[in-house]
This record gives structure tokens, C-alpha cells and sequence, in this order.
């Protein structure tokens, strides 16, 4: 159903909309290099809806204030997500969790971590963070960022096309990140490069995460956006799950053949998480599952629940 605000959102011309999301971009990039990556949600909040206002620049504001009505209650889930995920191995007194993943690990690898297979072969061997990067760091690592900003980019455009294409996402998205934290706070676990550090991998994992953009001049980045999370939310892997998410989701709502090719970017996600020593492969196969579980429980819900404002998919 087309509604009159939906319609407003059609009225600018791209001879405004270029020059508007330009100047965001500009505004955007100056407030990273002065202000940092926004990783605060009231920051992402800001700069979301920005985008939609330059993206729709004509519009009147009865088009822009909507998105603060529609996306209220969403971000208020999302930041009791994030800094709860912050605090989940402090909310129930619960053992880190440390040689399990390891062991299947290594049954997975035939006897030697993946990770360790990885770094070895496009590191070096021995593989240390003073390691020179190499073209693919780049790309690895610019997959491993999307995590922060795919999921809400892709809610974002939905909701430029309409509403009812933007809740069942949005549903999905806010239901991964609740049942992941269910799942960090009753299994709190240990990743790769925590394990190594702490001597129960034998050798060095260094965590690789930022090389990818130190010849660019970014690598501080990572710095900044750990300290925004929690090093044994680990179990399932949030970057793998999130990943899969968006590919099944678009698998489900495209008709065209080449959208399996979305499959891509979780197995590319997958084999960034192991190489940066970030998550073992039991993590990212765990995140897979749940977030085909999400796909599944949520249709489910939707069919027996159907809203006139809720996309088919």
C-alpha cells in the first residue's frame, strides 16, 4: 500500500538529490576525520536520518519527521542491544567459555586451527601484526566494517521505498541481535586471538582485524569500535549471522538468478572473521544457523500474524 508519505518521498528531482547526498558525503567524511567513526547510536541515529533527509532534500517535513516516529522504537531496542552486549558476561555470573571452540577447531582443520592455516598462508609464517598488509587485507578488512553498517543501510533504503518493506527487515535485524545477546550472556566464550594471548592456543594468533586499512591511515578504527564490544561475545558470531541474514533475506524478496550470488558476502565475512584470529569457524557456523532460524521464526510469525504494513518476504 502506497501511503501519502510514501509519496513525498518521490518528489525530489536527482538535479537536488545529487548535490544534497554529496554534501552529506562530504559532511560525513569531515565528521569522521574530526569527530571519529559514530559509533555511539545516537550519533548513528543522526547521520541515518540525514541521509534520508539529503536523499529526499524537496520533500516537506512531514516526509522527514516521519522517520523519527518509525524508527523510535527500533533504535530504542538497539541501544539497550548495544550496551547491554557491553555488560552480557557481567548481567549472569557465567563461566568464559575457552577450550571448546578450540577443539572443534581443530577437528574442523584436521588437527590445526583454520586460523592458524590461514595466517600462515597469507600472513606469513610466523604471522605477527607488524606484518606488512597485502592487497587483500584491504578488501577483508572492508567486509569485516560492512558489519557495522550493512544491516541499517539496507533498513534505510527499504524504508526510502516504503514502509512496508522496511518492518519485516527491521523485525529480522532487531531479532538476531536479541537472540544473540540471549546467547552471550548464557554462553559467554572466548575468541581466537583472547585464547592465544592467554596461553590456551599454543603460538601466536594476533589479532589482524585493522591491517587492512593501515596504509590507508584507518587502522585506528578497529581500535575505536572494540572498545564498543564485548571480547567473549563470541558464541555465535554476530558478523557471520548478520551476514547470512542479509543474503537470505535478499535471496527470499529477488527473483533474478544472480541474486544467489549474495551467498558471497557471508562466506567472505566467514573467512575475514577466521583469518583476523576474530572467530573460529564453530562461531561463524553457529551465526549461519541462527540466522536461518531468524528467517524461518519470523516468516512464521508473519503469516500468523499478518499486518497490513508487512512486505511478503
Amino acid at each position: 500500500m502506497t501511503t501519502e508519505i510514501d509519496r513525498d518521498r518521490t518528489t525530489t528531482p536527482w538535479s537536488w538529490r545529487g548535490p544534497a547526498l554529496l554534501a552529506y558525503a562530504v559532511a560525513f567524511g569531515a565528521g569522521v576525520v574530526l569527530i571519529g567513526v559514530p559509533t555511539d547510536p545516537f550519533q548513528l541515529f543522526f547521520w541515518l536520518w540525514l541521509a534520508t533527509i539529503a536523499f529526499n532534500v524537496r520533500a516537506p517535513w512531514r516526509a522527514h519527521l516521519a522517520f523519527p516516529r518509525d524508527w523510535w522504537p527500533a533504535f530504542a531496542l538497539l541501544v539497550l542491544y548495544l550496551y547491554s552486549r557491553g555488560l552480557s558476561d557481567e548481567i549472569i555470573a557465567m563461566p568464559v567459555h575457552w577450550t571448546m571452540p578450540i577443539r572443534v577447531d581443530e577437528w574442523l582443520g584436521g588437527g590445526t586451527l583454520p586460523t592458524q592455516r590461514l595466517q600462515d598462508a597469507l600472513c606469513a609464517s610466523p604471522c605477527s601484526g607488524d606484518t606488512p598488509p597485502r592487497w587483500y587485507d584491504e578488501v577483508l578488512t572492508t567486509i569485516y566494517f560492512t558489519h557495522f553498517v550493512a544491516g541499517l543501510t539496507l533498513a534505510v533504503v527499504l524504508w526510502l521505498r516504503s514502509r512496508a518493506a522496511w518492518v519485516p527487515w527491521m523485525r529480522r535485524y532487531v531479532v538476531i541481535n536479541f537472540s544473540a545477546l540471549v546467547i552471550y550472556v548464557l554462553y559467554p566464550m572466548a575468541p581466537p586471538w583472547l585464547a592465544a594471548r592467554e596461553g590456551f592456543i599454543a603460538g601466536a594468533l594476533p589479532r589482524l582485524t585493522g591491517r587492512g586499512w593501515d596504509d590507508l591511515g584507518l587502522g585506528g578504527f578497529h581500535v575505536a569500535l572494540a572498545k564498543v564490544g564485548n571480547p567473549v561475545a563470541a558464541m555465535p558470531s554476530l558478523h557471520g549471522g548478520l551476514a547470512m541474514l542479509i543474503a537470505l533475506y535478499g535471496i527470499a524478496r529477488l527473483r533474478s538468478a544472480w541474486r544467489w550470488l549474495l551467498l558471497l558476502y557471508p562466506l567472505l565475512m566467514a573467512v575475514a572473521l577466521v583469518y583476523y584470529a576474530e572467530h573460529y569457524v564453530i562461531d561463524i557456523l553457529a551465526g549461519w544457523a541462527l540466522a536461518g532460524a531468524v528467517m524461518a521464526g519470523c516468516r512464521w510469525w508473519e503469516l500468523r500474524h499478518p499486518a497490513p504494513d508487512d512486505a511478503t518476504a
